[in-house]
């Protein structure tokens, strides 16, 4: 085009006397506004939003079908080599190096035998996912091709040890969640702290890891996530709102009395009288002082007097068990057992008995809107049956430690997790016969499909708190 020529164009363009071209302009305009548009929309639609709750079930389902038999061998080995709380120095090496190999910080011995593994991934909130180590001084009796054998020395004589409460099932399914957690690490933000605690059946291991600087050493988590195996079916999880586990007091009374000749017992001050009568009385603490719609349990568990028959000793050796779900119910429970003890030494004109508070926890309470909200996240994600328990319904009478760390501030919700298969259920029934509960010797959860249900429902609860909205 010769200058001329664009001169006359430009000059009818300003007269507006040249439509043809104006609708040229026009065109690429609107060309041009439609590409901005088109590619607006392009860009809109490959920032996709965070997968939802059902993404993120399917997600955690195939990466637990990739570790699985890592996890089940992991299962068997430590369920077969079960170890007494404050002993488990097996246990806790054997997870510390997993979660090393996994690239978590691991620090050992903290609280004892306590593990603490920490993951960073950028800025966000720190998330507590805890684990039990210790088992039980029992002997297994399930007749499994890798039942525990194990025996060790505690409390001065020799006992067998057994995983009979399901922290076997606990530790693969913690494991499996911090794997779970890595292999979608792009879609979630913030400081993942995965515990093993030691000594949760004798209610002292999470005081012990506190008391060890948990959360002044490591982060104070700003939220905290539990799960427990029950004797419930399996592919079930019980969101509890509120109280969930009771308050509980171990104690230890010793009758005092004067030993001597079975013969001559009025030379004697009697002290298995002492603890018989002790043993029936205590339970009007119940029946008469507690009201009646207030849970409260007192279990004379152990009852350690002589040696032979026709020797009254010098002792006897009561050990009880109290559970409760309020404080006041609490506090009413210990002042009856002790003024019980005082009263059966005064019947046998003995000296007052020594009564001694040995260890215990506080009930441990579910955050509300923690709860709700955790609850709504697993039915969302389906695969398994979620059952949401409100707070105006009683908690469970069982006990557990991890109130230290809901005391301690951190809101927390602590699951419930079915354990046998729907199979195994009705065959029981069929027979007539109780379902193995935690701390019968004959427990023995199908495994395969409870590690499955703790790794989905801890795995999803973790995403929950740590996806970017």
């Amino acid at each position: 085009m010769g200058l001329r020529t664009s001169g006359a164009i430009a000059s009818r363009i300003a007269r507006g006397r040249c439509p043809g071209l104006e609708r040229w302009v026009f065109s690429m305009k609107t060309m041009l506004l439609t590409g901005c548009l088109m590619m607006a929309s392009v860009g809109a639609a490959s920032a996709d939003p965070a997968p939802g709750p059902a993404a993120n079930r399917a997600a955690i389902d195939a990466q637990i079908e990739k570790s699985y038999p890592a996890l089940d061998a992991l299962y068997r080995d430590i369920h077969a080599h079960p170890e007494i709380g404050m002993q488990e120095v097996r246990t806790a090496a054997l997870l510390a190096s997993k979660m090393k190999a996994m690239g978590f910080t691991v620090t050992e011995k903290v609280g004892g035998t306590g593990v603490v593994a920490i993951y960073r991934n950028g800025p966000g909130p720190t998330v507590m996912v805890r684990t039990e180590l210790d088992g039980l001084p029992m002997e297994e009796k399930t007749g499994l091709p890798y039942a525990s054998r194990a025996q060790t020395e505690y409390e001065g004589k020799m006992t067998f040890v057994a995983q009979s409460c399901g922290h076997d099932v606990h530790m693969a399914a913690w494991i499996g969640t911090a794997q779970a957690l890595l292999a979608m690490k792009s879609q979630w933000k913030g400081t993942l702290m995965f515990i093993a605690q030691p000594a949760e059946e004798q209610l002292k291991g999470a005081k012990a890891m506190l008391d060890d600087g948990l959360f002044t050493r490591f982060a104070k988590p700003d939220y905290g996530f539990a799960a427990h195996v029950g004797s419930g079916e399996t592919g079930t999880v019980l969101v509890k709102d509120g109280v969930t586990s009771s308050n509980s007091d171990s104690l230890q009374i010793t009758f005092k009395g004067r030993g001597g000749h079975g013969s001559m017992p009025s030379a004697t001050i009697d002290p298995i009288v002492m603890g018989a009568h002790f043993v029936t009385d205590v339970q009007t603490v119940i029946s008469r002082q507690k009201d009646a719609n207030a849970f409260g349990v007192v279990t004379v568990g152990a009852f350690q007097a002589g040696t032979v028959g026709n020797i009254i000793p010098d002792t006897a050796t009561l050990k009880l068990s109290l559970r409760s779900f309020d404080k006041d119910v609490r506090q009413l429970l210990l002042d009856g057992v002790k003024r019980t003890a005082e009263a059966s030494a005064a019947m046998s004109m003995a000296p007052a008995p020594d009564v001694t508070w040995l260890h215990g926890t506080a009930a441990v309470f579910n955050d509300h809107a923690l709860a709700e909200r955790a609850a709504a996240e697993l039915k969302a994600a389906g695969g398994d049956r979620i059952t949401y328990v409100p707070a105006t319904a009683p908690g469970w009478s069982a006990s557990e430690d991890w109130s230290a760390f809901v005391d301690a501030g951190v809101p927390s919700v602590y699951f419930t997790i079915g354990g046998y298969d729907a199979a195994t259920l009705a065959a029981f029934k069929a027979k007539g016969e109780a379902v193995p509960s935690n701390h019968s010797p004959f427990f023995a959860p199908d495994h395969d499909k409870a590690i499955r249900t703790g790794i989905r429902t801890l795995t999803l609860a973790v995403l929950m708190v740590t996806t970017p909205k």
